[in-house]
């Protein structure tokens, strides 16, 4: 079996429950401690802490800011889950030995070349894009998708069939066989 094809690693169906443990954990903490149910989410998080990194620099700009008037820069609970996030991602990768160092992943490599200059623009610009449409909906995937499903939230249940939806969409249309001509 080739590499872009491996499919060795953790069960998807167990990282599903522990993905739905976490949330109910989360929202039970967050209750219990903060006194007001704060959800899994974690785009807000980058926000915050750019805006936290830049009062550093420009306390007035960030004051004078409205976006930051509205949500504070802060490095809270969330940053610590988004940290958890690479923590976790790597530790999973060691333990079901697929971690590697790629510059260039296979199967873009297979698409679109092996341009490191291409791979990274393509993800700076992929990163700009995801989080632009998620300030633009007042949240990320895992806000809507995972905390909205989580109360039956039929809002919830729309992103995440939308989310999948334009995914597949987006896939289909970028890495799709080119015919000959």
């Amino acid at each position: 079996m080739d590499e872009t094809t491996d499919r060795n690693g953790w069960n998807p169906y167990l990282a599903g429950a522990l993905v739905g443990v976490l949330a109910i954990g989360s929202a039970w903490a967050t209750t219990r401690w903060m006194g007001k149910t704060h959800f899994l989410g974690a785009s807000t998080t980058f926000v915050r802490a750019a805006g936290y990194v830049e009062r550093l620099a420009a306390p007035e700009h960030v004051a004078q800011t409205a976006y930051f008037q509205k949500t504070e820069p802060k490095l809270d609970w969330q940053f610590m889950l988004v940290i958890g996030i690479f923590i976790g991602s790597l530790a999973g990768s060691l333990t079901d030995r697929s971690f590697k160092i790629e510059s260039v992943p296979p199967i873009w490599r297979q698409r679109f070349g092996g341009s490191v200059i291409k791979r990274a623009a393509g993800a700076v610009i992929g990163g700009i894009v995801a989080m632009i449409g998620a300030r633009l909906a007042d949240g990320c995937p895992s806000g809507h998708g995972l905390s909205g499903g989580m109360q039956l939230s039929l809002s919830g249940l729309a992103a995440i069939i939308l989310f999948f939806g334009m995914g597949i969409l987006t896939a289909h249309f970028i890495y799709r066989e080119r015919r000959a001509s």
